[in-house]
């Protein structure tokens, strides 16, 4: 079975500060992450001036500050991205970031960036989606406010452009935040795996860790969740993201269910294995037995322990001669 990746989504949390940047991979490193995530924009490719912000952007950040203004604090410049790759080399974590432009796909590809984030925003982004696809890297296609069409436009798009379906992985996701518990609709998760024949996982926006965690149990191997240091930071992410603790919960629950859904054979297991003498039952006598008598209803049973003729056997074992003499209790 393969190992679920784990994306410590840090994305814009760092609020443009590089110091908040590294703290934010410490607590990817502390909490056992396999990636930490940022994200890769030029406000101006990105955004026009007039665009206006999502509700919950409102809720989280200055009303009269534009969507324009509220990006451009969170621009990273190549020269971060060089440090921050480089922070993430030494503590041992692969450092990720979502491309948002064709510019910040390069910047990315120049940077040796081996596996590429497709945000659910850019599903319908034919220019991204056929750069991305002509690199024929790992993908990860997020699928927040796409409907199975538009998921397969997008796959189609990328796999003629260069990019095995066998490198991509599409994440269920929806663009929320935080998202209500009645619209994750986890079971369409499966419906991808199952209409594209393909690698799935989840990208979750809800409030807990626990529909991740049901995901990992329906069979997903890509996990990504918003992180923060603070949910009370100033930011458009922190309050639907988790704090550390919380991170490191989640990620040590995923890897006891990833332990606990094993090989799907069913069989006794080592642990339980030296269980089946004592649970278990084997045909006994009930009361003394003679050698010679004829073994019935009447003077066998069953009970424990389960080192004996099993009772499976019982058709066997009735109407059949005792060989030896037997005391009550004693394994015939």
């Amino acid at each position: 079975m393969k190992k679920v990746f784990i994306i410590a989504e840090a994305g814009v949390n760092h609020n443009g500060s590089i110091d908040l940047a590294k703290q934010l991979i410490d607590v990817a490193v502390e909490a056992g992450a396999d990636a930490v995530k940022f994200q890769t924009f030029k406000t101006e490719n990105l955004v026009s001036k007039n665009a206006q912000k999502a509700d919950y952007q409102k809720e989280t950040t200055d009303q009269e500050e534009s969507q324009f203004d509220m990006i451009k604090k969170l621009e990273l410049d190549i020269d971060t991205h060089k440090e921050l790759i480089s922070y993430c080399e030494q503590k041992k974590i692969m450092f990720l970031s979502t491309p948002f432009d064709h510019d910040s796909i390069e910047l990315l590809n120049n940077l040796g960036l081996e596996i590429f984030k497709i945000p659910s925003g850019e599903i319908t982004n034919l220019p991204y989606l056929r750069d991305i696809g002509k690199l024929n890297k790992k993908v990860i296609l997020s699928t927040g406010m796409a409907d199975i069409g538009e998921i397969e436009d997008a796959l189609d798009v990328l796999v003629a452009t260069g990019t095995t379906k066998d490198n991509i992985t599409v994440l269920h996701a929806n663009t929320e935040y935080p998202t209500p518990m009645q619209d994750v609709n986890l079971k369409a998760m499966m419906t991808i795996g199952n209409t594209f024949d393909i690698t799935y996982g989840y990208s979750d926006h809800t409030l807990g860790i626990e529909v991740p965690i049901a995901a990992v149990a329906m069979g997903a191997i890509c996990i990504e969740k918003h992180f923060t240091l603070d949910k009370t930071m100033e930011g458009p992410d922190h309050k639907a993201s988790l704090e550390p603790d919380e991170l490191k919960e989640m990620i040590k629950t995923i890897r006891n269910i990833e332990l606990a859904l094993g090989s799907s054979i069913k069989k006794p297991s080592q642990s339980e294995s030296k269980n089946i003498v004592i649970a278990r039952k084997s045909i006994v006598a009930s009361t003394d037995i003679q050698k010679g008598d004829i073994l019935s209803e009447k003077n066998i049973v069953v009970k424990r322990p389960g080192n004996g003729i099993s009772p499976m056997r019982w058709d066997e074992v009735i109407g059949s001669i005792a060989q030896k003499n037997y005391q009550k209790d004693e394994l015939i």
